[in-house]
């Protein structure tokens, strides 16, 4: 069964058996004649093409029509989310020198869970524990990552373990997250009218007007503007468990990257105290990544202390995976997730609220502390 409609789909069957297989996480359109489509973090190159430009064309400017959004000479861009869940992305030459580009991701049906995670080999069951924990003690929680690393799925994850007791408001640019629990608000942001430029709703405002709604804790989906600010202060401000994803590709950077989105705004806060609340805020980061393998794995679980007496934020390693071989027959990369010698600041938190959690989860395995690949802790 297709995900469009049969309207917009008679326009789209050049790519329907593409559109219609869930093993299909993206397909990526380059012109006409070249379509490129992810399966398992894996890109190939299809048969499918479509008959001339001017039939990709009509296809896209369908797919806006049936969003309500225009693309054209005059607007040549297409952000959009359709009604099945899926995001499309299109840009129109002559931007697109190849011809009219598009990129379609499909988002997974599947309601995963940390188990899932754990069988995928993207955790190890003592990190999955331990970031339960963590969203069950209220901490800060920050996903960072390239595009396409998993950060949404992570986010979704962390979020359906939010106790049940608690008000949770999510807001995005487009609705991506799926996150099932029982209380939960979802925003969505408004672009402005392609005709008059009015009627936009920010993230921004959508955060002020969550702030004014009781919640227990803010979800924002993704983090890429001034509205980094705003998350800062609700993570501040008695909204502990509040969440978000950034782009960035490490958890120091990650914090770097949070400050540079709070200056692009008009805001008249000087830098150091950014640096100051960020630092305040922050508490743990999940870093996702893509590897060349395709796999899609946590790459890291730190904690920020804080910033030294050169303003540097300082991360410490709780978990990270390590890489230990790859399988010739199949090029995948072989590696486990292992502890890092590092107990964080807050697991009395842990033990005083009885949860079971041992302190030498934290410790790597022999072989890892025997080459070096974790120091081992001071006498």
């Amino acid at each position: 069964m297709s995900v469009f409609s049969d309207a917009i789909s008679n326009f789209l069957a050049p790519i329907k058996n593409l559109l219609d297989d869930d093993s299909v996480t993206e397909i990526m359109i380059n012109g006409p004649k070249e379509i490129f489509v992810e399966i398992k973090g894996q890109v190939y190159k299809t048969p499918n093409q479509f008959e001339d430009e001017a039939t990709l064309l009509s296809a896209v400017r369908s797919i806006a029509q049936s969003v309500n959004r225009i693309i054209d000479g005059d607007n040549p861009r297409l952000d959009a989310r359709l009604p099945n869940g899926s995001r499309i992305h299109a840009v129109l030459p002559p931007m697109a020198k190849c011809g009219t580009t598009v990129a379609i991701r499909k988002f997974s049906k599947e309601k995963l869970s940390f188990k899932d995670l754990v069988n995928f080999g993207s955790l190890s069951s003592a990190a999955a524990r331990f970031l339960d924990v963590c969203v069950h003690l209220g901490k800060n929680i920050i996903v960072s990552g390239g595009t396409g690393s998993g950060k949404t799925t992570m986010l979704n994850v962390l979020g359906t373990r939010i106790p049940k007791t608690e008000r949770l408001i999510i807001i995005e640019d487009a609705v991506e997250l799926q996150i099932h629990a029982e209380h939960v608000v979802q925003f969505e942001t408004r672009k402005p009218d392609e005709m008059r430029g009015i009627g936009e709703v920010s993230i921004r405002e959508l955060v002020l007007s969550a702030m004014r709604l009781r919640p227990d804790r803010i979800i924002v989906g993704e983090v890429r503007g001034d509205e980094a600010l705003d998350l800062i202060q609700v993570m501040n401000t008695g909204h502990s468990g509040s969440m978000g994803t950034v782009h960035a590709n490490s958890p120091v950077d990650a914090c770097t990257r949070l400050e540079t989105l709070c200056l692009m705004g008009d805001t008249k806060v000087p830098a150091d105290a950014i640096r100051k609340m960020i630092a305040s805020a922050m508490q743990i980061i999940v870093q996702c990544s893509r590897y060349h393998d395709g796999g899609r794995r946590t790459a890291q679980i730190s904690e920020i202390l804080g910033i030294d007496e050169h303003g540097r934020y300082i991360g410490r390693d709780i978990f990270k995976w390590v890489q230990t071989g790859r399988d010739e027959a199949t090029g995948k990369y072989i590696g486990e997730m292992i502890g890092c010698n590092y107990v964080p600041t807050f697991y009395n938190d842990i033990v005083v609220n009885k949860f079971p959690f041992q302190k030498n989860l934290f410790a790597p395995p022999e072989w890892a502390a025997e080459n070096g690949t974790v120091k081992k802790k001071a006498a």
